[in-house]
Parts: C-alpha cells; structure tokens; sequence
C-alpha cells in the first residue's frame, strides 16, 4: 500500500515504460469499476495539436472571473506533478495524490490481471482526475485536455457540454497519421452527437474532416474566420491587442499579455466558448469577466520571459507548428534582437523542420541535450543544421551561467524546444 506522497509519483512514473496503448477499453473498465464518476463532470473537452494548454488556461480565467469554481486537466506540467489536476490553477495537494493512488492502484493491479492489460501513466492520471472531479470535489466547470490524438486519448469517455478543437499540425505522426486529414481525423474524435465544437484549424483539409464528423454526428461546428471572427489585431510592448467578433457579441480591444499571434488565436476560441455557455447553458459571464480573464491569463513556459538582464525567454516549442509560432513571436516583438538560441528535443520530432528555421534568425545556436528516454543527443540535432556559428553543448547549465555575465544589451537568449526541457531549465533559471 502507498502511504507518501515520494511513493505515489515513484509508481505513477514507473508506468512510463508502458508507453501508449490507444484504445479506450481500459479507460471504461475504470469508470465501471469506480462508479462512472465522469458522468457527474460538467466539462469543457480540447484537442488539437497546439495552443490546448493556454486555451484551458484563458477559459478558465474567463469562468473564474465570473465567480465560478474551475478544475482543470493539463499535461505535460512544467513545475510539479499535481499541476496536472488543478483547482482555480492550484494543483491539487499532495495528500489528495496519495488517496487517489491509494484508490486507483488496487484496480490498476486487478485491470493488470484481465486480457486488457496494463493501464499506462496516462491512463491511470486521467482515471485519478475524474474520479477527483466526479466524486471528490465536484468543480462548476472541468476544463480537460487531451494527452495525444482524440478519438482513442484516455480522456475521450467523457461527454462534455462543450468540445473545442484548437488548431492542426504535423506531431506524433507515428501514432495520428502523416497527413492533415488523418491528424484531423484523430482529433475529430472528441466531437460528441449533439455537443457543439469550436475550432481555430485554418486548413481546409483538415477542417472538412472535422466538419464532415461534426455534421454527421449533428454537432453545431464555429470556425474561427468564419463564425466568429479576430479583428484589429496589433502586438504591444506588454503583450497583444485584438478584437472578437462572436455570432452573440462584439469584444473591442482586448489585451493579453502572452505572446504571439498563436496566442490571440487561442484566446479567440476561449472567448468564443465563454459566449457559448453564457449564451446557450446560462452561464452568468460579463464583458468584464472576459477582459480580465484573458488579461489575466497566464501560461507557464510559453514564451515566458525569466530575465531581463540579460534578456532570457523561454517557449515549449515542441513541434513544427510550434516553431514557427516562436520565430513569428521573436520576429514581431523582437526585432532588433541578436537572438542566441539554445535548442534541445525529443528524437521522435520532426527535427529537420524544426532545426534550420530557428537557425534562420540565430546569430548563434547551440544544441543540448537532458535526461529523458526519448532525447535527441546534442551532436543529432547539431547534423540537421547549416550555421556558421552552431555548437553542442552538454552542459547547458553552463551555457546559461556564461551568458548571464558575458552579454550585450541587443541580446536575446531563446531557449526553447521540449517542454520537458523547458521544465529543467525554468526550475534552474528560478532557483
């Protein structure tokens, strides 16, 4: 039996080997066994390949605002563990870890015995946070992202009163698909007969496949360009400002203070689902309640800035998509900068496009590695990349301590790629 805190997280994570397992079976063995607790979640459920975290993030401050009680579902976390189920944004205290694995476990080991096999880490926290929500504290509004795909992710046995789908990249192909449409496809799996679905994906492609699973299925589809709209659109010094249009209301100037096109869009589908639920489930949300909520609004290790002098940015930009957003942000607010990046990734990446646009705005990039079974080794990345001024570095602790003596004021140190990365190097920059 697990009676500490070190040894409820040492068994979640001894999970990990156990990898991905699509599929839902074990999930819905769960639920029975447990008593359906995702029946009693009123929930809000996002996928898409980037932009879900700050998405949650944005509604969650909108609800919050308007005086509502918010759970919320996240991965991967970036400064603890419990961060993954919160409260309000709090994690979830360590003792409440304890009683959930303290309840799941037992059934994990049963589950283990049956033709079904091993449940994963994933599906073993999705388990411990509907039954938190479904019987432990029951929150006004769960906010619950998906882990991987859509249609097989853990999360998929619940049936919200609202699905959002954020946007469609190129990730995990391996598992989703090499193409729009199969990604697509994959996502388009959380959309629920009868539960409308708002989605920022501006490919026609892949919008079609959502669209087609959304008719079929009599989901109301709002397409971001097309049903609700962003206008007015300007970067400032503390952030951005935009305007949105929704089919119920008109929301001039809005700032937020995270950065980058790719924000604006996220909070777009944030204010959209608030005006949805005001709307359509009598959710009592103001105009003020949205203005602060995304003004509000803040997301941990996405284009965070954690120094000054010198300047030091940090962005999870784990992806393609990702990528290209964190050149489009640097290049708008930082254009005057002599940008040093410091890249590390996952090997399973599509690191090719990835690499060579970032070294396309370095004076200098320089490729770590960090403790994880899937890291690409320093020297890997190294080979993808064409720069005059490209190094491998090991020891990226070092590289950060040089910098903050040795640097000019043009400076700009961008360190970016995974998010498990950007987790080390946040908790290091912090202390």
């Amino acid at each position: 039996m697990v009676h500490t805190y070190k040894e409820a997280i040492d068994w979640i994570h001894d999970r990990l080997p156990l990898g991905i397992k699509p599929g839902l079976k074990r999930m819905e063995w769960f639920m029975e066994q447990l008593g359906h607790p995702e029946r009693r979640v009123k929930a809000v459920h996002i996928a898409g390949t980037n932009g879900k975290g700050s998405t949650v993030c944005y509604l969650r401050h909108i609800l919050q605002e308007a005086g509502y009680s918010v759970g919320t579902f996240t991965s991967p976390y970036v400064e603890q563990f419990n961060e993954r189920i919160s409260v309000n944004g709090k994690p979830i205290r360590d003792e409440e870890i304890v009683e959930l694995v303290q309840i799941i476990k037992p059934l994990a080991e049963e589950l283990e015995k049956t033709e079904l096999g091993a449940p994963t880490e994933f599906e073993v926290i999705t388990a411990m946070m509907f039954y938190y929500f479904g019987k432990m504290n029951i929150q006004d509004m769960v906010i619950i992202e998906t882990g991987l795909g859509g249609r097989f992710d853990s999360t998929n046995v619940v049936y919200p009163i609202l699905s959002i789908i954020t946007n469609i990249g190129y990730d995990h192909m391996n598992i989703l698909g090499d193409t729009l449409e199969s990604i697509a496809f994959e996502k388009a799996g959380i959309v629920k007969s009868g539960v409308p679905v708002i989605t920022g994906i501006e490919q026609s492609e892949a919008l079609q496949v959502v669209s087609e699973k959304a008719n079929s299925l009599k989901a109301k589809t709002y397409v971001i360009g097309r049903d609700f709209i962003l206008t007015n659109h300007s970067a400032t010094e503390t952030g951005e400002r935009f305007s949105v249009e929704t089919p119920f209301a008109l929301y001039r100037d809005i700032t937020t203070t995270m950065f980058g096109t790719h924000q604006v869009k996220n909070a777009a589908l944030a204010v959209m689902a608030a005006d949805y639920l005001r709307t359509y489930y009598s959710f009592i949300i103001e105009e003020e309640h949205i203005r602060d909520g995304v003004g509000k609004a803040k997301w941990i290790g996405r284009f965070e800035s954690l120094s000054d002098n010198p300047l030091i940015i940090i962005d999870g930009a784990h992806n393609e998509a990702g990528i290209r957003s964190v050149i489009d942000t640097v290049q708008t607010h930082y254009p005057d900068k002599d940008v040093h990046v410091l890249f590390a990734a996952l090997s399973d990446k599509p690191l090719e496009k990835m690499v060579q646009p970032l070294a396309d705005i370095a004076e200098t990039i320089t490729f770590t590695s960090f403790p994880f079974p899937r890291a690409a080794t320093a020297e890997q990345l190294a080979a993808l990349c064409e720069h005059k001024a490209k190094a491998c570095e090991d020891n990226w602790q070092r590289w950060i301590k040089e910098k903050q003596i040795n640097y000019k004021d043009t400076d700009l140190f961008l360190v970016t790629g995974s998010l498990y990365f950007i987790s080390e190097v946040r908790k290091f920059l912090k202390k």
